[in-house]
């Protein structure tokens, strides 16, 4: 068995005609055991149709594209490319596109990440 897995999802701006929900979700392609990866687009003017939080997932949002707002407890904040944004489990959240918006989520256990960066590579 290889150390490795690869797969595509194409083109970013056909997430949504390709994916339910315009998300393609990595987790059960690619076999990840430490967090789940979605790559999303939203087309201008569409709204997450709820609320969510998390019982233990912090998420991280990585913007590619576009521009629109996430509402995060009540407050409402810009994105756009560029835009990396970090949201605790309880946070509630949502998000609108004012344009079409491509971008990142990753999800990961709270408080979990005990090594990182230079700190968990090694040279070989």
């Amino acid at each position: 068995m290889a150390n490795y897995k690869s797969t595509e999802i194409g083109n970013l701006a056909q997430i949504g005609a390709k994916y339910e929900h315009g998300k393609a979700f990595l987790h059960d392609v690619l076999g990840l055991t430490s967090c789940e990866i979605s790559v999303n687009f939203m087309p201008a003017g569409a709204k997450a149709p709820f609320n969510h939080k998390h019982k233990q997932n912090e998420e991280v949002y990585i913007f590619l594209k576009g521009e629109g707002t996430m509402t995060l407890d009540g407050q409402t904040i810009t994105v756009q490319e560029g835009s990396c944004v970090r949201v605790a489990p309880q946070a509630v959240r949502s998000m609108q596109a004012k344009t079409d918006l491509q971008y990142i989520c990753v999800q990961a256990k709270d408080g979990s990440l005990t090594q990182f960066a230079f700190g968990d590579g090694e040279i070989c």
